[in-house]
């Protein structure tokens, strides 16, 4: 499973959030914008796999919190029922940051998945 798909059975039924939204901003050289995974009315969160790519979950958290005024937050998906390196070094990133972080199994989301 990939990221899109605990994004889509999680945002809601976790946090009360919307998935996918898009936020505008502008720096010195124009303007672009971000999609924040989920986000609800206080909080944007970033969802990441216990994998490598999601050791910038950090600052993509930091700055959607940054552009939206909201607090950031990182959901980490635990795959293989171990805390690994890169959830290790995720959560103490996050520890030093202050950022909020939780790491939830994998089976929760495939429960919900089924209608559970």
């Amino acid at each position: 499973m990939n990221e899109a798909y605990y994004i889509a059975l999680l945002c809601h039924a976790l946090f009360g959030g919307q998935p996918e939204t898009v936020h505008q901003f502008t720096y010195p050289g124009g303007a672009a914008s971000i999609r924040t995974d989920c986000e609800n009315r206080n909080r944007v969160i970033e969802f990441g796999l216990d994998k490598r790519s999601s050791l910038d979950s950090i600052q993509q958290a930091l700055f959607a919190a940054e552009i939206t005024g909201k607090e950031a937050v990182v959901a980490l998906i635990d795959t293989d029922g171990m805390l690994g390196r890169f959830e290790w070094r995720i959560a103490r990133a996050a520890n030093i940051a202050g950022v909020p972080i939780r790491i939830i199994p994998a089976e929760l989301a495939h429960s919900l998945g089924a209608g559970g």
